[in-house]
């Protein structure tokens, strides 16, 4: 074989070789893109309105085939049907990631927020003396411990109580004080087709008790006068399912891998999400 021919044999090789690279990251985005789209999506907590059921920091797997399929289970919120295909509802005490319905200037850069539904299509919902009502009838709910939360010798102490929906759901919920703005709402009407969420962390959640925050193109904000805002259907994303990985940003932060043992909570690794 002539040097030119080895050389030009070399060359073909070289190219066959970035060929088949390209095409195994092509099929592996694309995978990931599907898997992405239609089965399962990770998040992350970024605040504290679901403690104690989720904390700061905690990573989750999110259904997104649960409640079937919107415009907001594609990348950029591609509106290519209207409503909802396949899936069935959610149930009352889901934890669910939803599209923020105050970010409609937003296009697809819509926020996603994680609340636990409470209320169906319907329902009237009311908040009296911290203690959720649900058409007419207090939801139980039993003190089962305290909670101490503190950074840099500040320290809050709250209330854990269990609580238990009319579908026999039952979750932990955190409250600071039974006096508080949200802990006593005027009643609350859901709309057909929509959802009541509140954050288990009952004080400290931006949920369907405030005044929707709407946003414009520029993201500068204004208050809706009236209290309560609502979930549509469309907005759903998926069922919150199970935690993957967990570490405490108030002890190390990404950049500080050598305090890294000290701040992932192995304990919550593959926790189930009720």
């Amino acid at each position: 074989m002539t040097d030119v021919a080895e050389r030009r044999k070399r060359g073909q090789d070289k190219a066959g070789g970035w060929g088949e690279t390209i095409r195994t990251v092509v099929y592996a985005v694309l995978i990931a893109l599907v898997v992405r789209t239609f089965a399962i999506e990770p998040f992350n907590i970024p605040s504290g309105s679901m403690i104690p059921t989720l904390l700061v920091g905690d990573y989750l797997f999110v259904s997104k085939y649960s409640y079937g399929y919107s415009k907001h289970s594609f990348p950029f919120s591609m509106g290519l049907f209207p409503g909802r295909i396949f899936g069935s509802p959610p149930e009352r005490g889901d934890v669910a990631v939803f599209k923020y319905p105050g970010d409609q200037g937003q296009g697809a850069n819509r926020t996603d927020y994680i609340k636990r539904i409470v209320g169906m299509p319907g329902d009237r919902i009311q908040m009296t003396n911290g203690v959720l009502q649900i058409n007419g009838t207090a939801v139980p709910r039993l003190r089962i411990g305290d909670y101490v939360r503190g950074t840099n010798g500040h320290y809050q102490k709250g209330t854990l109580y269990s609580e238990q929906l009319p579908n026999g759901r039952r979750y932990t919920v955190l409250e600071y004080n039974d006096s508080g703005p949200t802990d006593n709402t005027p009643e609350f009407l859901v709309p057909a087709g929509s959802y009541f969420v509140m954050g288990d962390n009952r004080d400290d959640s931006l949920d369907s008790r405030t005044r929707l925050m709407l946003r414009d193109f520029s993201g500068s904000t204004r208050d809706r006068d009236q209290l309560g805002w609502y979930v549509p259907s469309e907005n759903l994303v998926g069922r919150a399912e199970f935690i993957f990985f967990s570490h405490d940003p108030a002890v190390a932060g990404w950049l500080e891998p050598w305090k890294w043992p000290q701040a992932i909570r192995f304990n919550r690794f593959f926790m189930a999400i009720h």
